[in-house]
């Protein structure tokens, strides 16, 4: 993993024994599923999190409207919205968590990604997914008994293809003879792949392919254990990322409740939290503070003024 201590995204979140704080798009709190993502106030809030010195902002990707499910979270396309996000920071990393593999071709996923790492300075860590909504892959016309292979297809065929000059690659849906090639390749001639739970593959798989993996929250010994293991069959430091849903409430000192994928709690109580994820292995956690009903920026002020400082991000 020595190479990406040149890739700026990577190295600003990620470093061993350490944990580092980043923001889930969208940058608002609202009831119920739909976000109205405001761009001028977005772009402010981006900006914000940038000047505050937070790791990293994070956008999934979710291609269809599914009312079954109960947030429809970051709405726009992840690449373009990146795009735009790349335009208006400077210094933050630029996050999918988790681009669906399951519904692009390996060739475009490849070309998004190196152009995305590309326009923003090496800012880009691509988190991946299969997909798990049966009406997208109905909508789409896609096998979903196929989708793990098409994870392990989209993860090889992009590494083979930044890395390399006119390469020769054949799998079910790429056939490169040699002829033609890909451009703009990554700066490094890599782009950090993190992969998204399991995604039908084994921990073995994911030790040997991935160069970090997101997951969900866990009980701190379960944590442990995972991310020890992870790490044993990799041979090596990789990091270990998770979402943490945070109703930030104004009283310092309010006592820890457990909600939905999170919690609520005051900032000290958070602050000891976030140091139990650490010492069980987690080295990233992005922060969804949909649910709070204080003022977005209010509340990134004050975790930047007292939390951050405990889990500083990482210098270039």
């Amino acid at each position: 993993m020595s190479h990406f201590k040149n890739h700026k995204g990577y190295s600003r979140m990620f470093k061993e024994n350490h944990l580092t704080i980043g923001l889930s798009i969208p940058l608002e709190t609202y009831k119920g599923s739909m976000p109205e993502m405001n761009l001028k106030e977005q772009m402010r809030l981006a900006k914000l999190a940038d000047d505050l010195d937070f790791a990293a902002l994070m956008v999934r990707d979710i291609p269809l409207l599914d009312p079954s499910f109960r947030d429809v979270g970051q709405m726009y396309d992840p690449w373009v919205y990146l795009g735009y996000l790349a335009a208006h920071t400077k210094n933050i990393a630029l996050v999918t968590a988790s681009v669906i593999t399951s519904f692009q071709h390996p060739l475009n996923l490849a070309k998004s990604a190196a152009s995305l790492d590309k326009i923003s300075g090496g800012r880009l860590v691509l988190g991946l997914a299969t997909g798990d909504r049966d009406v997208e892959f109905e909508a789409f016309q896609v096998d979903e008994n196929k989708r793990a292979e098409y994870f392990r297809e989209a993860c090889l065929v992009m590494k083979d293809i930044w890395s390399k000059e006119f390469p020769k690659i054949l799998t079910e849906r790429v056939n490169m003879t040699g002829s033609t090639d890909m451009i703009p390749k990554p700066e490094i001639g890599d782009i950090p792949i993190m992969v998204t739970s399991f995604s039908g593959q084994t921990l073995e798989w994911i030790a040997e392919h991935s160069d970090g993996w997101f997951g969900y929250s866990h009980s701190p010994e379960q944590q442990k254990r995972f991310t020890d293991e992870y790490r044993e069959r990799a041979g090596q430091f990789k990091p270990y990322a998770q979402i943490l849903s945070l109703q930030l409430l104004k009283e310092p000192n309010a006592p820890r409740e457990q909600i939905f994928m999170g919690t609520q709690t005051g900032r000290n109580a958070l602050i000891d939290e976030l140091n139990i994820l650490k010492e069980s292995g987690v080295n990233h956690v992005y922060l969804n503070l949909k649910s709070s009903e204080r003022p977005m920026d209010e509340m990134m002020e004050e975790l930047a003024e007292y939390v951050l400082p405990h889990f500083k991000t990482i210098e270039e």
